[in-house]
């Protein structure tokens, strides 16, 4: 297996946690998936829509906006479409969601937190202060409070995925303008951390809080102080 596989989907990601199940199936990389989102998530509330028992578990806002009957959302909290909310997901005092958000079942949208385009697999919690644009959030990944994912470069070119370390091979040109960060399955992000444009996260991995994050971190590892990669023991 070459370092750029372990960046695929298939390695990241269990795609039973996501209604984003047959998009991200049909990429290589996560991150193929995001020019679709949008166009993912009508189809899929197109779906609803024709669906007499399933429109029924749902609240419908306006033309393109899906929340299940068992959600939670506050009143303060803005929604635009398209956008799915799934069951028992919680969204809190004033988030803000710009569009373009599927967000899986029991997740958190926490007090000001802001999405947009971005798939949220089930199990999620972005809870306090977070921005979370242009990105994938595998199950059970969880950011810690004011993390946030930066996702255009500062010169505005388009964003290439670069490994370092061992992993120094890894170089993916992805013809992305906008790219936050891939997290896989069961990634704990510390307080205060930015996840630089082009941020892919492996599955169990942990980043200590304050941490500028840039380029692929292995699954497995524990991102320290300084930017040290270490592996679990």
């Amino acid at each position: 297996m070459s370092h750029n596989d372990l960046l695929t989907v298939k390695n990241m990601y269990d795609l039973t946690h996501t209604k984003a199940a047959e998009l991200l199936g049909s990429v290589t990389f996560p991150w193929e998936a995001l020019p679709r989102i949008k166009d993912t998530i009508l189809e899929l509330g197109a779906k609803i829509d024709a669906d007499a028992e399933l429109s029924a578990e749902y609240t419908k806002r306006g033309d393109d906006i899906w929340i299940h009957k068992t959600a939670t959302v506050f009143d303060s909290a803005y929604i635009a479409g398209p956008c799915i909310i799934g069951a028992g997901t919680e969204v809190r005092q004033c988030a803000f969601i710009r569009g373009s958000a599927l967000v899986g079942e029991n997740c958190v949208v926490g007090n000001s937190t802001e999405l947009k385009n971005v798939i949220i697999f089930d199990n999620v919690q972005v809870p306090h202060y977070n921005y979370v644009g242009d990105s994938v959030l595998g199950y059970k990944s969880h950011m810690g409070a004011g993390s946030i994912t930066s996702n255009v470069k500062s010169d505005k070119t388009l964003v290439t995925v670069k490994g370092y370390g061992e992993y120094d091979d890894v170089s993916i040109e992805t013809g992305l303008k906008k790219f936050g960060a891939m997290l896989g399955d069961f990634v704990e992000v510390g307080c205060n951390s930015v996840l630089n444009p082009g941020s892919v996260i492996g599955s169990h991995t942990n980043i200590y809080p304050l941490s500028p994050v840039r380029g692929f971190v292995p699954a497995e590892s524990i991102y320290k102080t300084g930017g040290v990669i270490v592996s679990k023991e």
